[in-house]
């Protein structure tokens, strides 16, 4: 197995949380994994690619699963192999085989709490004012205030859902991570540079 350190990113909606990565990911010259985790997960598990993009970081309840693949469950109504388990272990297992090739920077899906028993993981969470994110997705996405800042909280409440369902730990919460940055007060350029620096004190 390869060794190096990998950066896992939770983000609040529209905290710059992909660019930064991105740069992250360039600057240290390493694998950049976002939604083309689904594509590797797709060829690795035979599952239909389409069908992972359509659980990607969004909650499923219990009954919702039932309706939705009654034949995944026993006959006491105990969860056996679900649609929603093979998505959630196809994303799972890709995450491990992306970690045991080496250095690289993974965008959410709960990657971080994948890899918590790795000592080579680097928890990061990035998070901004709510001013400075409606300002952001209303020139990203083209939207009015009201608009963007219902985006957001859509978006943060599905995000917040999938990661509490699928871990037992508490989305954006400082003790889920290892560094939380508010990247409205350091910007994108600010933002890797800090991740950068906790990288080299990691060794």
């Amino acid at each position: 197995m390869s060794q190096g350190t990998i950066v896992t990113i939770g983000r609040q909606y529209g905290s710059g949380g992909r660019n930064i990565g991105i740069q992250l990911a360039k600057e240290l010259g390493v694998p950049f994994y976002d939604q083309n985790i689904l594509k590797q997960a797709a060829e690795e598990s035979g599952l239909c690619e389409k069908i992972l993009q359509n659980y990607d970081e969004k909650p499923r309840s219990f009954l919702y699963s039932i309706a939705m693949d009654p034949f995944g469950y026993a006959l006491g109504g105990i969860p056996a192999n679900t649609l929603d388990q093979r998505v959630y272990m196809a994303t799972f297992d890709t995450i491990n085989t992306i970690a045991d090739k080496g250095s690289s920077v993974i965008i959410g899906r709960c990657a971080d709490y994948v890899l918590r028993e790795r000592k080579n993981v680097l928890r990061v969470f990035l998070y901004a004012s709510l001013e400075e994110r409606i300002k952001t997705v209303m020139e990203r996405d083209e939207l009015s205030e009201s608009a963007a800042k219902q985006k957001i909280q859509r978006m943060d409440r599905s995000r917040a859902a999938y990661y509490e369902f699928y871990s037992t730990q508490k989305w954006g919460a400082v003790d889920s991570y290892d560094l939380c940055i508010d990247t409205s007060l350091l910007g994108q350029d600010g933002t890797v540079a800090l991740i950068r620096h906790v990288m080299e004190q990691m060794g």
